[in-house]
């Protein structure tokens, strides 16, 4: 087809995205780039919240690793994601990028970031294109679903209205962060259509497990540095890693903790709860411990763990913690417990809290074009559909992803529509 001939086509096509984050902005420059006029409409005040949450420590936009072990990362998702991936993988990603003003590089874990760390930058930049290319945006319209007549119903800061568009694309998020827009309530207006939805749930999110008063109230917020995990989950498949986490009040969270959540919320959901063991000094042997253990002579047990095995506060109230005063002191139990550290967590953290979420419309819903079946002409993108990926950049490459294959498949859909008409 020949720009003169889509443009022609896509003459009066009106699409509404509901939704700004990354899918719906995404599926804007496909639809505007096309000649398309896209109307996308926000119930927050400004578009990209939870973008530019995400890059206050550093916007981590997608992983530099072999791609064969990027879409890995899926999970059980990854063949349902992978027209998507191929569409927009990590090098056109940074190319995208690019095309925005905004340079990228690698970190020495492998994160790509923009060079300039933030997500303002690029967000700016992205916008301000969005806008050349007839993008309008409407903040501060909520969503509601679908009057009688099929016209969608908004709330805006005038009162509700009703509009009717060609096509619409949803992108509104999963549930996490509700305070940044996406709170999860279009399951309402999608399950009272028919459309199967796998329940929303904490993904990359902290775990619940009951501490003492003692250890909350002195090693809330303290990080365990250099530790390695072990987890075997309810089907029997066991996980190792290795990097830090965090004692919160409420239990344990951080990157460690995070790249196991799937496994660990899967375990709770099947088994009630989830056991995984901590090593503490992963580069020491057992019988270095165990050694070094019966070296202590008259030192207390706290300053001399500090002194040999270079554990803070938190690593020895972990020990007590688990052991007690009376156990504590068996040199086989402790150099034991010092490599394999139990930790039972009951819950995951609410999902308000969580990074991102699990669950969402069922991919058996909708067609290769990412359109509803049982609504023609209404696309969805994003953490709505049901797929999760942990950090890393993995979660925005896939958003980002999803939304250019929903935009295009949008396109796809009005052009079969309109050609019967364009050749009358």
């Amino acid at each position: 087809m020949t720009p003169t001939e889509s443009a022609a086509i896509f003459t009066h096509q009106n699409v509404a995205i509901i939704g700004g984050g990354p899918a719906g902005l995404m599926a804007a420059e496909v639809l505007s780039q096309a000649g398309v006029q896209v109307d996308l409409y926000d119930a927050m005040p400004s578009v990209g919240r939870k973008l530019l949450l995400a890059g206050i420590g550093g916007l981590n936009i997608t992983h530099s690793e072999d791609y064969q072990k990027f879409c890995a990362r899926y999970g059980a998702e990854q063949a349902l994601l992978q027209p998507s991936l191929d569409q927009f993988p990590p090098e056109a990603l940074r190319t995208w990028v690019r095309t925005l003003g905004i340079d990228t590089f690698v970190g020495t874990s492998g994160r790509v970031f923009p060079k300039e760390m933030k997500a303002a930058p690029l967000l700016r930049a992205w916008l301000h294109r969005l806008r050349q290319k007839g993008v309008r945006f409407h903040v501060r319209h909520r969503w509601h679903g679908w009057a009688e007549d099929g016209s969608l119903q908004l709330t805006g800061p005038d009162g509700d209205i009703t509009i009717k568009p060609n096509a619409t694309l949803l992108a509104l998020g999963g549930a996490s962060w509700p305070k940044l827009g996406s709170d999860g309530s279009w399951t309402t207006p999608l399950g009272n259509k028919g459309i199967d939805i796998t329940p929303l749930q904490s993904a990359n999110c902290g775990f619940e497990t009951p501490w003492s008063a003692l250890l909350k109230q002195k090693f809330s917020g303290e990080p365990l540095k250099s530790i390695a995990i072990s987890f075997t989950d309810h089907t029997g498949e066991t996980y190792q890693r290795q990097g830090e986490c965090i004692i919160s009040r409420e239990g344990i969270e951080g990157s460690l903790i995070y790249a196991l959540s799937r496994p660990l919320r899967e375990t709770i959901n099947h088994t009630g709860s989830a056991t995984f063991y901590i090593d503490l000094a992963p580069d020491r042997s057992p019988e270095k411990i165990l050694d070094a253990l019966c070296r202590r002579g008259s030192k207390s047990l706290s300053s001399y763990l500090k002194s040999a095995l270079g554990f803070n506060g938190v690593k020895t109230a972990l020990l007590y913690e688990m052991l007690g005063k009376a156990q504590i002191n068996d040199l086989k139990t402790l150099a034991a417990t010092i490599k394999a550290l139990p930790i039972t967590v009951h819950a995951t953290r609410p999902i308000a809290e969580a990074i991102s979420t699990a669950g969402g419309i069922r991919f058996s819903n909708i067609d290769p074009n990412f359109m509803i079946k049982k609504l023609p002409g209404v696309f969805v993108a994003g953490e709505m559909l049901d797929w999760e990926a942990p950090t890393g950049g993995y979660l925005l490459n896939g958003c980002l992803a999803t939304g250019l294959h929903a935009g295009r498949g949008a396109l796809a859909w009005l052009t079969a529509r309109a050609r019967p008409q364009s050749s009358a």
